[in-house]
This record gives C-alpha cells, sequence and structure tokens, in this order.
C-alpha cells in the first residue's frame, strides 16, 4: 500500500466508477483504553492515503471519542438529522482528504424509542452518507443493545481490539461470549495492541484464541499487532493520525500492514453479502422495542 498522497486523478475515476457497496469493518474494544479509536483512526488514515474514500461512524459518546481525537468537536449528530432538526451535511464531519465522520452514538442509544418515520430516517441517512464510500469503519460501543455491532452476523469483518493486561484478556473473552450468544457470530478478526513485538503479540493471540475455541467454538483470526511507540503517543497528543504525523514509525508501518490484511479478508467476502444497507436492515429488527424488552427480561 502506497504512501504518496498525491494520488492518480484517472485511476481513481476508474476507482469511482467500479465502485460498489462500501465494505463495512467494525471495530471494538471491551472497555475504553484498550485503543479501538486509535486504531479506527489510524485504518481510516492508512486507507485514505492508498486512494480510498473512508467513513468513520463514531459510536462514543465519551470524550475520548473519534471527533475528539481529531479536535473536530461536533456540535451536532445523527440524532439531529433523524429528528429532522439538522441535514446530513450540517452534521458531517471532514477529518482530511479521503475520510469524513459521522457520530451516531446518541442516535444508536435512541435507536429502540424512535418511531416508525425516525427509524427509516435513520437508516436511509446512514445509507446515503456510505454513497460513493470504499470502507465504512465503525468505532464501536460496547452497549449490548444500542449498538451497530450488535446488528452483525458473520458475515462483515469484525475487528477485536486485544491487549495483553489481565483486565484487557478477561473482558475481551467477555465480550467474545457476549457477542457469540448475542448474534451467533463465530468468526472474530484480532490485532493485539500495545505489546512489544509480534512474538508476545503472538502468544497472547495464541492463548485466547485457545480459550474462544474450546469454550465458546469461536474461532479468531490474527490480523496483526500494534507495538508500543512513542510516536503514536505524541500523534495522540497532536490529534493526528501517526499514519500522517510519524509514517515513518514503527507503529504507523504497523498499522499499514494491519489495513492491508483487512482489504486481503475483506476481497474474500461476497460483496452482495456486506453492504451497509443489510447491515441495517438487521440492526432494526435487533433494536426493535419488543426484541429489546425480550432480551433484557
Amino acid at each position: 500500500m502506497r504512501f504518496d498522497p498525491l494520488i492518480d486523478q484517472a485511476d481513481g475515476l476508474r476507482r469511482m466508477l467500479a465502485r460498489s457497496n462500501a465494505r463495512v469493518v467494525t471495530v471494538v474494544g471491551a472497555r475504553s483504553g484498550l485503543g479501538a479509536t486509535s486504531v479506527v483512526l489510524n485504518l481510516a488514515s492508512a486507507w485514505a492515503w492508498s486512494g480510498k474514500e473512508v467513513l468513520i461512524l463514531d459510536e462514543h459518546l465519551t470524550t475520548n471519542n473519534v471527533a475528539n481525537s481529531l479536535a473536530l468537536k461536533p456540535r451536532y449528530d445523527l440524532l439531529n438529522v433523524v429528528r429532522g432538526d439538522k441535514t446530513l451535511h450540517q452534521v458531517m464531519l471532514r477529518a482530511g482528504d479521503g475520510v469524513k465522520v459521522l457520530p451516531v452514538a446518541r442516535a444508536t442509544i435512541a435507536l429502540p424509542k424512535l418511531d416508525e418515520v425516525e427509524r427509516e430516517r435513520f437508516s436511509s441517512t446512514l445509507t446515503h452518507a456510505a454513497r460513493g464510500m470504499d470502507v465504512v469503519l465503525v468505532d464501536a460501543s460496547a452497549r449490548a443493545f444500542s449498538s451497530v455491532s450488535t446488528s452483525l452476523s458473520g458475515d462483515e469483518p469484525m475487528l477485536l481490539v486485544l491487549t495483553g493486561t489481565a483486565s484487557g484478556i478477561t473482558e475481551s473473552y467477555s465480550m467474545l461470549k457476549q457477542m457469540t450468544r448475542q448474534n451467533g457470530r463465530q468468526v472474530f478478526d484480532i490485532v493485539v495492541n500495545k505489546v512489544k513485538n509480534e512474538a508476545e503479540a503472538r502468544a497472547i493471540f495464541d492463548n485466547m484464541a485457545l480459550l474462544a475455541e474450546r469454550n465458546l467454538q469461536v474461532q479468531l483470526v490474527y490480523m496483526g499487532y500494534i507495538p508500543v511507540d512513542e510516536k503514536l503517543q505524541r500523534a495522540t497528543q497532536l490529534c493526528r493520525p501517526v499514519m500522517e504525523a510519524f509514517p515513518r514509525s514503527p507503529c504507523a508501518i504497523a498499522f499499514n500492514e494491519l489495513a492491508q490484511n483487512l482489504v486481503q479478508v475483506k476481497s474474500d467476502l461476497d460483496a452482495e453479502e456486506v453492504g451497509l444497507a443489510n447491515i441495517m436492515q438487521r440492526l432494526m429488527r435487533q433494536t426493535s422495542p419488543n426484541r429489546v424488552v425480550s432480551a433484557i427480561t
């Protein structure tokens, strides 16, 4: 994957004409602090530098979300569009060439309470936002019943961010168990974050994969690792992806390799099975008021 920001215009036009439904990649961590948002930002940057158009759906309300990490400071979000207060153009944020951010946290939380018209507006707005995009990246919340991630079956890539701490492993295993029971998902992609080297990452992954296969009958797929790198901390302070701020750093190289690995995985999927519209249909079923009440009780 090349890092030349001067993308060939003719090649870009060919990609635009050939573009089909955007592929959806959900990135999730069992809790804040595991680095899922950082992974989202830098995957988006890596794909944008390679000439892809990327939409980030930001599901987090906290100050450590995608928008605030990039110093975008959103005033409105998808819920304003759903309620008819604002247009999509007014709430969409630009995070640089090739990357857009749509804050969706309040809308996904409110989804079970929306009426029919509002739910249709929710779905149609997301579908319209993804039009023309190569990739939709979801920085997913771990909330059980109000996350886009809960709507996913086993078809779309879901990247779980794993760390080697005892608490991180325990919480990640608990999330795997919950998602397996909730929607029957059997395959999860894994990136191991905040480790010294690949040997450490592989050891952490192998232990988790063995546990998941033995106890949950779930398959984990190793996608790569992100090394501990002070350049990433510096880029965070600058409110920039490390891919842009320090493109030759070990961390940036690792993010680029992760992006390449995920592209290869996505190329093996049937495009007809992966579109955002299909995901939205399942999301509506997952968050119908009757289903949510039944699941809670």
